[in-house]
């Protein structure tokens, strides 16, 4: 016997209610699908608020130890400079002391031994000569370093060439001589002090050492 399949009859209300329940059905998961965006959106902006937060954190963990870092390395070189000044004021003692007692060189007496200070007239800015001596014919500028390099060679000839004779007219008819004085000397100062006629003076445990064989009037 054969089943008999029963169609609901097509009417228009029918129609109307099939329509109505696809419509529903269509809304209920396009506002499923918008709650499960926004939930993935507020998922995803938790996880960029908590990077971002992260993010911040580091940047100021690195600042403040940059910071940190930065107050470090001021404080060395304020103690590099410290120990820089301590050294270069041993120097000026010893090699000031040492010439004041002692008074010769290059075969001369010298009558005052000073360290002197003068405003260039040009500009008015102060430059200091570290030791100077003075006869009634002569005199012989030194500059005094603790570690001496080839830069003082040209700093006692700037001193020399471009600032005394025109800022010390009281000397114009004196012979000038240069020295540089330095507890230390490598072969390349010596070398350029050999070569530009300027003596040496070396420190020998407690006293001086001057070499003045290559000596030269300015």
């Amino acid at each position: 016997m054969e089943n008999e399949i029963k169609h609901k009859p097509i009417t228009p209300e029918s129609v109307l209610e099939t329509v109505d329940t696809a419509i529903k059905k269509f809304v209920a998961e396009a506002v499923e699908a918008d709650r499960k965006a926004a939930e993935r959106a507020a998922e995803a902006d938790k996880r960029a608020a908590e990077a971002d937060k992260k993010a911040a954190e580091r940047t100021a963990e690195a600042e403040k130890e940059h910071k940190a870092l930065r107050a470090l390395i001021k404080q060395v070189n304020q103690q590099i400079g410290g120990m820089g000044n301590s050294n270069g004021d041993f120097a000026q003692e010893f090699f000031f002391n040492a010439l004041f007692y002692r008074k010769t060189l290059f075969g001369q007496e010298f009558d005052e031994v000073e360290t002197v200070k003068r405003k260039i007239k040009k500009t008015g800015v102060e430059v200091q000569y570290d030791i100077m001596l003075v006869n009634g014919k002569s005199i012989c500028i030194v500059e005094v370093k603790y570690k001496a390099d080839t830069d003082d060679v040209k700093k006692l000839f700037y001193k020399m060439e471009k600032l005394f004779r025109e800022n010390f007219p009281e000397h114009a008819d004196k012979k000038l001589y240069l020295a540089l004085a330095s507890m230390s000397f490598d072969k390349h100062v010596e070398k350029s002090c050999r070569e530009n006629g300027i003596a040496m003076i070396k420190q020998m445990g407690e006293t001086i050492e001057v070499y003045d064989e290559h000596i030269k009037v300015f």
